[in-house]
């Protein structure tokens, strides 16, 4: 198949061509070529091409264009399985990527041409309170700490395992990563790295994602579960986008969901918050709203409780989410179930109800061992001061 393409391939690029001349016409379709008569004999071959895929798929509005590109696009897959790609990120960034031991690579601008979704994202967390510009942000006694560890795609595991490593050892109390893929090829140097912030007392949030998929059997990554085991990270918050009842519900409708991977839900529609330009904001909607939202409320109750560690963090987050009174709408289905069917605790987080827990904490330590609880299912929800 892939010889036959490669042999048509430069035939039906040259007939393209004269099609193109003799219609005048840079871009056509099968209805175009019914009345067509080519004398060229590439001109000819590239009409019954087109002519028969238009046939066999009942549609004639497929044009030139698009078969084109898809004849590339299987070109270019054919020759990558035999060839590797070409090493731009250790040209550009000089970073040899298999060596982990490789970590001073890079460069200074952290904008990027994409600095949109970081600059809400901090915002949501941090923006200066009560000074009548824009919004204010979840926590008043913070400092952000720029990692420019994602492209505009898909991260490295490389980069997210030393982006957590460059936070926490730069002093970093919490780790928001807005962020997610669906594999992971070196998940265990992205695990050493959870551990490690685990054992500095580091509490990592993390987006569930936006594909509206049960992360209980997606993959999803990064994520909490260690490679090759059952166990769980202590200091690990996943976190679902929630919204309003009276503008999409209490779920979002994109949000993954999990009953025993998403942790909590936190406000994910159309957050307003900083947008780059000075002085300028504007709306966006995601789980990547959603984490610091969750972020931030661990910062303002490390803020007045210092001494609570990352798992009673977890524990005071989970525990103080509040069940809403109603049923919700599942992100994949549309049916109507609980909260607590699609999450570990069925709650959406509650400063307020935070604060008072994270108080008893305080005082009498832990309740239950690494951070772990029941189901909120059936608790009463809360009026106050809910963010």
């Amino acid at each position: 198949e892939v010889f036959f393409l490669k042999q048509m391939y430069p035939a039906f690029k040259t007939g393209d061509s004269v099609i193109m001349l003799d219609l005048k016409k840079p871009t056509y379709n099968g209805n175009d070529l019914k009345e067509y008569t080519p004398t060229n004999k590439d001109a000819i071959m590239a009409k019954n091409i087109i002519m028969g895929i238009s046939k066999a798929n009942d549609n004639y509005e497929i044009n030139n264009d698009q078969l084109l590109g898809e004849l590339e696009g299987q070109l270019r897959k054919a020759e990558a399985a035999d060839k590797a790609p070409k090493d731009y990120r250790g040209e550009i960034v000089k970073d040899n990527y298999e060596d982990f031991n490789d970590r001073f690579y890079g460069n200074n601008d952290v904008m990027a041409n994409t600095p949109f979704h970081g600059t809400h994202v901090a915002g949501i967390i941090g923006a200066v309170r009560n000074n009548g510009k824009g919004i204010n942000g979840i926590a008043d006694n913070v400092k952000i700490m720029a990692i420019r560890a994602v492209p505009d795609g898909d991260e490295h595991d490389k980069d997210i395992a030393l982006a957590i490593r460059y936070a926490v050892d730069n002093g970093a109390k919490i780790i928001n990563m807005s962020f997610g893929k669906g594999f992971s090829p070196e998940k265990t140097w992205v695990d050493e790295a959870v551990q490690y912030a685990a054992d500095k007392g580091v509490l990592l949030v993390h987006a569930a994602g936006n594909d509206a998929s049960n992360v209980d059997t997606t993959d999803n990554f990064p994520n909490p579960v260690f490679y090759g085991s059952k166990e769980k990270a202590t200091n690990w918050l996943t976190v679902g986008a929630s919204g309003d009842p009276k503008n999409g519900g209490i779920v979002a409708s994109f949000s993954n969901y999990g009953k025993s991977e998403v942790d909590v839900f936190a406000p994910g529609h159309q957050i307003y918050s900083t947008i780059p330009g000075g002085n300028t904001y504007g709306d966006a909607s995601g789980t990547s709203m959603a984490a610091p939202v969750t972020a931030g409320v661990a910062a303002f109750l490390l803020a007045y409780y210092p001494t609570l560690t990352a798992p009673q963090l977890k524990y005071v987050i989970e525990t103080s989410a509040v069940a809403p009174k109603i049923k919700v709408t599942s992100p994949r289905s549309g049916t109507s179930i609980f909260l607590s069917d699609i999450s570990k605790t069925g709650g959406v987080i509650n400063a307020y109800e935070a604060a008072k827990l994270a108080a008893q904490v305080t005082a009498k330590g832990l309740p239950q061992a690494k951070g772990e609880q029941s189901s909120n299912k059936g608790k009463k929800a809360s009026a106050k001061k809910s963010f």
